[in-house]
């Protein structure tokens, strides 16, 4: 609290005056230090703190038997899939399957970006146009990732990045190649010397 501290102050040595108390103040700054105090705790409360961001990925549920449940194929001509090559180039293969004629003829390469998204939006309007959606109300489209060994894991974050993007409920991620596929993409994922550093 503040105080007023008086110091002596009397008569004068003989001019007959009487002075006025000269009266000094001092400041105690305690409420002040507890008042900020209260103030940082407070807004250190009320704030909102940069929260992770994180990716939600889904897998399939563990399935307590073995026993494979029994699915209707899936036909090439619904399917999107997407091959992940070294320096961020990605092939597309879009309805086709990698043993068909047209294959080699169908891949097309892109750079992820706009050119990766206005694929899939192209693959994704062409499927659902041409198919209904299924008992469950799922769209057709499926989109199949497929990793290569010259791939990075940047890769795999960015093309799960655009499944985000472009709204695709459904796609899948395998870590293998056929050898049909291999044939198809030839030298573009095979692993050379440069790769390794």
């Amino acid at each position: 609290m503040a105080e007023i501290v008086e110091s002596g102050g009397g008569k004068g040595k003989g001019d007959g005056k009487v002075r006025a108390k000269k009266l000094s103040t001092r400041v105690d700054m305690t409420p002040m230090v507890d008042l900020g105090f209260l103030l940082i705790t407070f807004f250190m409360l009320a704030t909102t703190l940069g929260k992770p961001t994180s990716m939600t990925l889904n897998v399939p549920d563990k399935q307590e038997d073995k026993k494979e449940q029994e699915t209707e194929p899936l036909k090439a001509s619904k399917v999107l899939t997407i091959f992940l090559g070294r320096n961020d180039d990605v092939f597309l293969l879009d309805g086709v399957a990698a043993d068909d004629d047209v294959a080699a003829t169908t891949l097309k390469k892109v750079r992820f970006g706009t050119e990766l998204r206005s694929g899939i939006f192209k693959a994704q309007t062409r499927v659902n146009s041409q198919f209904e959606k299924d008992e469950e109300g799922n769209l057709p489209f499926v989109v199949v990732i497929k990793p290569t060994v010259v791939s990075t894991y940047k890769n795999v974050v960015d093309i799960l990045d655009e499944m985000a993007i472009t709204k695709t409920k459904r796609y899948a991620m395998v870590d293998f190649l056929t050898p049909l596929e291999q044939e198809l993409l030839g030298d573009r994922v095979v692993p050379r010397p440069e790769d390794e550093n």
